[in-house]
């Protein structure tokens, strides 16, 4: 792990070189991508910003005049305990109005197109619970054509429904066979449409990447932001080959490594050497960053 004291440098070189990959599912790169980018400063760590315990409200039974129907308002359900898993404490379940996680922790995954890898794990992290949201990095909306010159193209606007209806009109069979129109309805039963992360203000506590390039991005988006909230994030780049075999078994190792952040009593102290214990684990490497909103 190269990272110094001071974090003079905090982008985390490869032990081997790692093939490019395209930026299409199911479509290999016909030719190496640049990577972007190069060592970047960032300011100290801060502390720990642990958000407040949720709290609940009750109301007293409603009278009118002594009736026997009175009615009793019915108050939140109690916050309920994970399962221990892989050695970790039971956690306790955050609760708010709106939802309930299995950690305060605010997640973003994001890859190019807000299509594949990013979905993939976005679906499971919803399923396991989490507070997950998902994100694209490129220009449009990219998805493979006929052939590798002639891809699909739309823009983050256009939603995964109308995506669907495109390519179902176009070709039903040859998108249903390469499984665009299977991961196009899977979308759209998560969300409405792809989003663009350069567009979003939300601040997340990690946001994980599939690929170097839009880790790359990613970074120097928060670099433009400016750093004025002075409220740490993690940025952490999982590679993950565009395919959907591979944004499968990505999606469950950026599971894994999520749980394994969520379930440490001090994640930002312990960051490095959570990732340092997964990377031998999994014989991966990985790049990783700490940024400023």
């Amino acid at each position: 792990m190269i990272m110094s004291p001071s974090f003079t440098s905090n982008k985390r070189s490869y032990s081997e070189a790692h093939p490019q990959e395209s930026s299409h599912p199911s479509i290999p790169a016909s030719s190496p991508q640049q990577n972007g980018g190069g060592d970047r400063s960032s300011a100290k760590r801060v502390c720990k910003l642990t958000p407040p315990p949720p709290t609940h409200s009750t109301q007293s039974p409603s009278s009118s005049g002594g009736s026997s129907n009175n009615r009793l308002s019915r108050s939140p359900p109690a916050p309920r305990v994970s399962p221990q898993t892989n050695g970790h404490s039971p956690t306790l379940i955050s609760t708010d109005r709106s939802a309930t996680y299995v950690s305060p922790l605010t997640i973003a995954v994001v890859c190019s197109s807000n299509q594949n890898r990013s979905m993939e794990a976005h679906n499971l992290l919803k399923k396991r619970g989490y507070n997950v949201k998902s994100f694209g990095t490129g220009n449009k909306v990219k998805l493979p054509g006929p052939t590798i010159d002639t891809p699909n193209i739309y823009s983050f606007d256009t939603s995964y429904a109308e995506q669907f209806r495109d390519l179902k009109r176009k070709d039903p069979s040859f998108y249903t066979q390469n499984g665009l129109l299977n991961m196009l309805d899977r979308n759209k039963r998560i969300k409405e449409k792809p989003e663009k992360f350069q567009e979003n203000k939300d601040e997340f506590d990690l946001i994980v990447t599939c690929q170097e390039r839009v880790f790359d991005q990613v970074l120097e988006d928060l670099t433009e932001r400016g750093g004025n909230m002075s409220k740490m994030t993690h940025v952490i780049n999982v590679e993950i080959k565009d395919n959907h075999d591979d944004a499968t078994l990505g999606a469950f190792l950026i599971h894994e490594l999520v749980k394994e952040i969520c379930a440490s009593g001090d994640h930002e102290a312990e960051m490095e050497s959570i990732i340092a214990a997964l990377e031998k684990k999994k014989n991966k490497r990985f790049l990783y960053s700490p940024a400023f909103y």
